[in-house]
């Protein structure tokens, strides 16, 4: 349980960016698996990711078109 969640979440929302905490909130999943995912899709180039408009050290997460 964990990364297929967060890839298909990411999947079925093309162009739109979210944050870990929305997409643990959305598939109901805890954060820390979610991050742990987002780390991995990451590094495998298979979602893209940038800094978030807020404060502080947020990212935000798209699937990779």
């Amino acid at each position: 349980m964990g990364q297929q969640e967060v890839y298909e979440f990411l999947q079925n929302h093309p162009g739109e960016w979210f944050t870990s905490n929305e997409i643990s909130r959305a598939i109901g999943i805890g954060k820390g698996a979610v991050t742990m995912s987002l780390k991995k899709l990451s590094e495998s180039d298979e979602v893209m990711y940038g800094r978030t408009n807020s404060p502080g050290k947020s990212y935000r997460y798209k699937f990779k078109e």
